[in-house]
C-alpha cells in the first residue's frame, strides 16, 4: 500500500468518526478544504462513492461502511502499538488537568483515568467536575469532556462514547394523578423539574424535535437545580417531570421506579468529546489520554 492511499484512508476514517470535514480538518491539522480534496481523490481512486454529504452531516455510504469496518480496528491497533514504542523512549509523567461534567468523568474518563495511574505512576490526574464550560486556556487545562453542542471550532475534538439521547421521565405515582404527556406542546399542564447548569446562568429549556424541526419548550416546575443526581431524586419522589440523559435515567426505568415519556420526539445527538487545543507540546501524558478515550470511543 503507497503512503498516499494510506494517509487518504485515515482522513476517511476522521470524517467518518467526526461526521463533518471542519472537525476532522481541526483533528488531522488541516484545512476542510484538503480533506474535502483527499475524500474526493479516495472515490475517484476506488471507484465509488463512500460518503454521504449533508448540510448538516457526513455519513457514510454502504461501501464506505464497508471500507471504515476494515479500517478501524487496523487502525485502532496500529494506533495502539506506535504509543507502545513511542512511550518507551518518554514514559509519561506530570500533571494532567482535565475539566468535565459529573456524568462525562463517571462514565467516561474515570474508567480510563483510574487505569491510566496504575500503568503509569508517574502521572498525576486532577479532575473538576462541574457544570460551567471552563476556557482551557484561560483555566490552564489540559483538555476537556464536553457534548457534542458544546465543542468549540478552534479546539480539536476526539469522540469517545456514543450518540446520546434525553429522556422524559416521572415517577408513576406522578403519571397517575396528572396523566401522561403524549406531546411537547401537553407540558404546559405539568410540573417539570428545571436544571440550571451554574449560578449565573440560564436555567435549560427542554429541546424536541417536531415533524422533523427542533423546537424549545420554557417550562415551570416546584425546583430549579444544579446537579442532575437532585434532577433525579425529585423525579423518584413524585415532585415531576425530569428531562436528563437517557444513560442517566437508565437504571430507573429498568427496575420501574421511573417511567419515560415522549420518546418519539427525542432523537440522538452527539455525545462525548475529548477537546484540546491543539498538538503542539503536548505532554507524553496527555497523549497517552487521547490514545486510550480515542479507542473507548
Amino acid at each position: 500500500m503507497d503512503r498516499e492511499l494510506l494517509g487518504d484512508l485515515s482522513t476517511l476514517l476522521a470524517v467518518a468518526e467526526e461526521g463533518n470535514f471542519t472537525r476532522a480538518g481541526h483533528r488531522l491539522g488541516v484545512s476542510q478544504s484538503a480533506v474535502s480534496h483527499t475524500i474526493r481523490r479516495l472515490e475517484d481512486r476506488i471507484g465509488v462513492r463512500l460518503l454521504n454529504r449533508s448540510a448538516r452531516k457526513v455519513t457514510a455510504t454502504d461501501a464506505g461502511e464497508q471500507l471504515l469496518a476494515a479500517l478501524r480496528p487496523s487502525f485502532a491497533a496500529l494506533g495502539s502499538r506506535i504509543e507502545e514504542i513511542r512511550t518507551l523512549g518518554e514514559r509519561p509523567s506530570g500533571l494532567l488537568r482535565i475539566t468535565a461534567s459529573v456524568p462525562a468523568t463517571r462514565d467516561i474518563l474515570w474508567p480510563v483515568a483510574s487505569q491510566l495511574v496504575r500503568d503509569y505512576p508517574q502521572v498525576r490526574i486532577e479532575i473538576s467536575s462541574e457544570g460551567r464550560l471552563s476556557d482551557l486556556a484561560e483555566d490552564r487545562y489540559d483538555c476537556a469532556i464536553r457534548l457534542g453542542e458544546h465543542l468549540s471550532p478552534d479546539m480539536i475534538a476526539v469522540p469517545v462514547g456514543p450518540p446520546l439521547e434525553m429522556a422524559a421521565v416521572a415517577a408513576p405515582d406522578y403519571l397517575a394523578a396528572r396523566g401522561t404527556p403524549r406531546h411537547p406542546d401537553e407540558l404546559e399542564a405539568h410540573d417539570c423539574l428545571l436544571m440550571r447548569h451554574r449560578a449565573d446562568g440560564p436555567v435549560y429549556d427542554w429541546e424536541f424535535e417536531i415533524d422533523g424541526a427542533e423546537v424549545v419548550r420554557k417550562l415551570t416546575g416546584p425546583f430549579i437545580l444544579n446537579d442532575p443526581r437532585l434532577v433525579l431524586e425529585a423525579a423518584r419522589s413524585g415532585h415531576g417531570l425530569a428531562y436528563l440523559p437517557l444513560p442517566e435515567v437508565q437504571a430507573d426505568l429498568d427496575s420501574g421506579r421511573l417511567r419515560r415519556v415522549l420518546a418519539g420526539f427525542c432523537p440522538p445527538f452527539d455525545g462525548y468529546h475529548l477537546c484540546y487545543m491543539g498538538r503542539r507540546n503536548q505532554s507524553s501524558a496527555l497523549r497517552l489520554l487521547i490514545d486510550r478515550l480515542r479507542h473507548r470511543g
